[in-house]
């Protein structure tokens, strides 16, 4: 498939991995951000092609697996009140809560409803005004313009039965907080293309000033992840530290300027809870308070709901690269995707469900087997 295919040609792929080998002179640890990448590194066997000095571990970019437990329960107790039409990404579906998930509430009689856009949410909400149309509102940069522009189009539009729970988060804290924290072992930084798409990469200049840490901004087939793992090392090597763009064909240093206008325009910057992480300062949006009566959280009334992450699930260590999946004692035993413990392991960018869903648990499990 042309645009495609181009990116994913083996001989290509075969140059890139000689140069990265010759290039290594050390071990390096690099971080890919995005569980998009990670699926596409899992999937293709780069990590295991790559020269043993070059160590890929999965970071916190999985927006679906960063949503903290206490919200889900939130979107599970506001779907499950009457009058209520739950919208949401179908990812959102399968992630636990404390005692259940959405399609058990759809089950229960909750009408929940899967779209592709909180467009979509805002058309159901045009179309029965005398219901409540709640979106759920998840992701880091990339989803938030749309779902800026939703509220937007709503208080433009004098939409009362509609509302947005958020659990929007951002990457620059996180890469922050990952390079504070006194376990990091992470040299270098993969940028993920699709946040750059929207913000830019000039956001990521002063982290670099401040760790001296490479952060390439780098795509998702094959050979995106691979040159940005050469421009990476490259950088290693030569004891240089900058912002590089690997992925020109879609990512310019500004990003898009209206879609950052209208994100500024509905969300202001919040601490934010990330699942099995923490409060990480300054790293979320909520809604502005012109767009109060447009959130969910408030307009019903389930800001008190608190709890507990269950104490075998250790997605949060998956999450800061301090544990590989398969290295978790519940993996493929008490959690799998039928009977998972955490989003980590149901949502579609997961890195538990990357390494269940490629076979790469196989070799751990039957370990424990034997």
């Amino acid at each position: 498939m042309k645009y495609l295919e181009e990116f994913r040609d083996p001989e290509l792929a075969q140059q890139l991995f000689d140069d990265i080998r010759q290039s290594a002179t050390r071990h390096w640890t690099l971080m890919e951000v995005c569980g998009g990448q990670t699926h596409s590194i899992i999937r293709n066997g780069i990590d295991q092609l790559l020269p043993d000095k070059i160590e890929l571990i999965h970071g916190p970019g999985c927006p679906v697996c960063v949503t903290p437990l206490e919200l889900i329960d939130k979107a599970l107790a506001i779907a499950a009140q009457p009058g209520v039409i739950f919208c949401s990404f179908g990812d959102m579906l399968r992630v636990p809560g404390s005692e259940k998930d959405l399609f058990r509430v759809k089950s229960e009689g909750g009408d929940i409803r899967i779209v592709y856009s909180p467009l979509d949410a805002l058309n159901i909400a045009r179309e029965n005004p005398d219901r409540e149309v709640v979106f759920f509102g998840i992701g880091f940069e990339t989803t938030a313009p749309a779902n800026a522009m939703a509220v937007f189009q709503a208080k433009q539009q004098g939409l009362t039965n509609f509302s947005m729970l958020v659990s929007h988060v951002l990457v620059p804290p996180a890469i922050s907080a990952i390079l504070d924290s006194p376990a990091n072992r992470v040299q270098s930084f993969l940028a993920a293309g699709h946040v750059c798409t929207v913000m830019g990469y000039w956001q990521y200049e002063p982290l670099v000033e401040k760790y001296q840490v490479p952060i390439v901004v780098t795509g998702f087939e094959p050979l995106d992840i691979l040159e940005g793992i050469r421009l990476t090392v490259k950088q290693l090597e030569e004891g240089r530290a900058e912002v590089e763009n690997a992925y020109p064909r879609a990512v310019a240093r500004e990003g898009n300027k209206p879609a950052q206008k209208m994100l500024s325009d509905v969300f202001e910057v919040s601490n934010r809870t990330w699942r099995g992480i923490g409060q990480i300062p300054q790293s979320g949006w909520k809604l502005r308070d012109e767009y109060r009566d447009y959130d969910a959280e408030i307009k019903f009334g389930v800001g008190h709901i608190q709890t507990q992450e269950s104490p075998l699930c250790r997605s949060g260590e998956v999450l800061q690269g301090l544990l590989k999946p398969n290295q978790c004692p519940a993996f493929g035993q008490e959690c799998t995707p039928q009977n998972p413990l955490g989003a980590t392991m149901v949502s579609s960018e997961g890195a538990c469900a990357a390494y269940y869903q490629y076979g790469r648990f196989a070799k751990s499990i039957a370990g424990k087997d034997n």
